[in-house]
């Protein structure tokens, strides 16, 4: 039976692993302390490392680990810099099967955040966990809950078919994003729809959580199409909202969610 667990690093990052009797698979990390503590305490074994893209809080642990667990494979963007020399570069399209976890991961390719970021989307799901048969989605700093990646290195325009290509994804896919950055940027969300009632239960309900000191996360497809303005710039309310902000006409949808994430960043 396969778990997924948050490993928590530097200030707000989110390390991803999946365990299955005594074999492990992380998920960008960008601390190897956290990893090993958790790894030792559950006497796992680390057989594979996915890696969505380059930068250091997603890839800083990867040298680490593989000194203790040498013969780990290492997947990682094939057209970014790769973060160990055995490292195996994958890009959009390629297939990934786990046996260990009894899993296979499509490779898709959603630059914006950085030119090559990639995410790891499993289909088939988890056969035996709580969160059932549902569609696994581990999208790094793409897609957050309520938000997206800032634009380090790509356009808008790539960001956008890249967001539009993940909301295409299964409503029940569960989505494990690499940040915990849900209440802010609900709060942003909820500037930009202040009249949307599922958005108002999901604020609530995130407010509780980290109260608790319990991640958001996952979250899923559907509920990021409800809740997520992001997804939404295609939405009539949403582009009057944005051409009311910025005092001129908007043409398209790529158009609305640039000014979106222009105004995000000094929100």
């Amino acid at each position: 039976m396969v778990h997924v667990s948050a490993i928590s690093a530097f200030q707000d990052n989110y390390i991803w692993l999946l365990a299955n009797n005594k074999q492990a698979v992380v998920v960008d990390p960008g601390q190897a302390e956290p990893v090993i503590k958790m790894l030792k305490e559950r006497e796992l074994e680390l057989t594979t490392i996915l890696i969505t893209h380059h930068h250091y809080d997603h890839t800083g642990g990867v040298k680490a680990l593989l000194s203790q667990w040498p013969n780990a494979k290492v997947y990682a963007p094939s057209t970014e810099p790769l973060p160990a020399a055995t490292a195996i570069g994958v890009t959009d399209g390629d297939s990934l099967t786990l046996p260990e976890l009894g899993l296979e991961f499509a490779v898709l390719s959603v630059p914006g955040h950085t030119l090559g970021h990639i995410a790891f989307y499993a289909s088939n799901g988890l056969a035996s966990t709580d969160h059932m048969a549902e569609p696994l989605l581990f999208c790094g700093d793409t897609l957050f809950s309520g938000g997206c990646g800032r634009l380090f290195e790509g356009t808008p325009e790539q960001m956008y078919q890249s967001l539009t290509r993940l909301s295409a994804l299964p409503d029940n896919t569960a989505v494990y994003c690499a940040h915990e950055y849900t209440q802010s940027n609900l709060a942003f969300c909820h500037k930009m729809e202040p009249n949307n009632a599922q958005l108002k239960i999901y604020l609530q309900k995130v407010a509780k959580l980290r109260q608790q000191g319990v991640p958001t996360l996952p979250s899923s497809i559907g509920l990021e199409k409800a809740i997520n303005v992001f997804l939404r710039a295609h939405l009539a309310g949403v582009a009057a909202r944005v051409q009311s902000q910025v005092g001129s006409e908007l043409n398209d949808d790529t158009q609305v969610f640039a000014a979106l994430r222009r105004w995000k960043d000094s929100f």
